[in-house]
């Protein structure tokens, strides 16, 4: 299958997450790591220890940037202090492409810092996709949105999350960060077949993957990137791989972290369901 063309990289196999807790480790060891995704919002600063250290990162490994408060879905428009910041960082890393969350989490210049689902209509998509391109054009980087996992549903909602999320990246054209973990959790909290949202999603336009574990509670299933990947979630992502083809996968693990071996080791499970060519080497 033909590199994405929404990134182009089909070679980049599997990274992980840069957290503080493996900084030690990965500058005495210099692990073999095919990229680091790191959160945007962290290295959004002038100077000081978090450019140091990426900066050293960056020497070795290559880098791709994910956000966490771009909120493509809030009403208001960008804020270009962000967008400014975000550019810097941008042309810091060479990120060859840049993901944030298809949700809300702002109104009226207060921050909610939470990633907050839709109502899935076409107001909201047109919306949603205006702000994206507008992004697109300020960064000068491509773009791929990605889909949250969700604990309530919308009553005014005219069509189904998959649906949303087509016509949102149609309107925009833009990539997916199609997150696998975060289908199963929806679809355990909603009762739909994560299978027919995966069967559903345009395989041309997935241009990075996400996998991680979460903590499964009487009533629902809460994304919390704090235990290993589960067999449901391992075998929705063989089968993703199997429609989309050799994509950029992110294993996130982002609390009760482990050591970095046991993290590396984690996410080098995905190698077992990509072509050759894009897996990482132990």
């Amino acid at each position: 299958m033909p590199a994405n063309r929404f990134n182009g990289n089909s070679d980049y196999g599997v990274g992980i997450g840069l957290r503080i807790p493996h900084y030690q480790h990965i500058f005495a060891h210099q692990p073999v790591v095919d990229w680091f995704e790191i959160i945007s919002e962290n290295f959004m600063v002038d100077a000081g220890r978090p450019l140091a250290v990426l900066d050293q990162i960056l020497e070795r490994y290559r880098v791709v940037q994910h956000g966490v408060s771009m909120y493509f879905g809030s009403v208001e428009p960008l804020n270009r202090e962000h967008l400014s910041r975000l550019k810097k960082l941008v042309k810091r890393t060479g990120t060859p492409w840049l993901t944030d969350h298809l949700c809300w989490g702002s109104v009226d210049g207060r921050y909610t810092h939470d990633l907050l689902p839709m109502p899935y209509t076409f107001e909201a998509a047109d919306v949603t996709a205006r702000k994206i391109r507008e992004a697109r054009s300020f960064l000068e980087v491509p773009i791929a949105v990605e889909n949250v996992s969700s604990y309530a549903e919308f009553h005014i909602s005219e069509m189904t999350e998959w649906q949303f999320l087509n016509e949102v990246v149609e309107r925009a054209d833009c990539g997916i960060l199609l997150d696998v973990n975060n289908i199963y959790v929806s679809s355990q909290n909603h009762g739909f077949d994560p299978y027919q949202y995966v069967n559903s999603v345009p395989p041309e336009r997935v241009a990075q993957i996400h996998i991680a574990g979460h903590s499964k509670f009487e009533k629902y299933i809460l994304d919390t990137h704090d235990h290993p990947v589960i067999d449901p979630v391992w075998k929705l992502y063989e089968h993703t791989i199997g429609r989309v083809g050799a994509t950029p996968t992110l294993l996130e693990w982002d609390d009760r972290i482990p050591g970095f071996n046991e993290v590396h080791a984690e996410a080098l499970k995905a190698t077992r369901y990509l072509p050759a060519p894009a897996a990482m080497a132990p």
